[in-house]
């Protein structure tokens, strides 16, 4: 469980992720969406893409999105939210912790988060680790 000192650490990244959850009014249209029609932000920590947002038929919140990591960098500390979250890790190494279990990771590696369980990814390699995340609360 985050600590409330660690919530005042907020990146630009949970604070994006949090008003998106908080905030989404805006129905996610059909059709797609390219790498370069994504919302596209650069951090500290790396390249953040926001591909969807919004609420849908059946969910009240969607979030799909990605990140560029950069080597030996974390976007925040673990934390946990209100929302279920998948990540797919496409390219570079790292490792995913859920509720304290620590998992190395590769190109080819998912993870499921349910809500309100600790998470957290950081890059270990020596090269970008790209993952893509999936976020969504009824």
């Amino acid at each position: 469980m985050a600590k409330r000192r660690d919530l005042l650490k907020l990146t630009a990244f949970q604070a994006m992720a949090a008003a998106m959850a908080s905030a989404a009014a805006a129905k996610v249209p059909n059709g797609t969406v390219d790498k370069a029609g994504a919302k596209l932000t650069h951090e500290e920590f790396g390249d953040v893409r926001v591909y969807h947002e919004g609420r849908t038929d059946q969910l009240g919140a969607l979030t799909f999105g990605s990140l560029m990591l950069k080597p030996g960098k974390a976007p925040h500390p673990p934390h946990e939210h209100a929302e279920e979250e998948i990540m797919l890790v496409t390219e570079g190494t790292g490792e995913i912790s859920v509720e304290g279990k620590v998992t190395k990771v590769a190109s080819g590696t998912s993870m499921y988060c349910a809500a309100n369980k600790v998470h957290g990814i950081v890059n270990t390699g020596k090269t970008p680790l790209l993952f893509y995340y999936f976020k969504w609360k009824a």
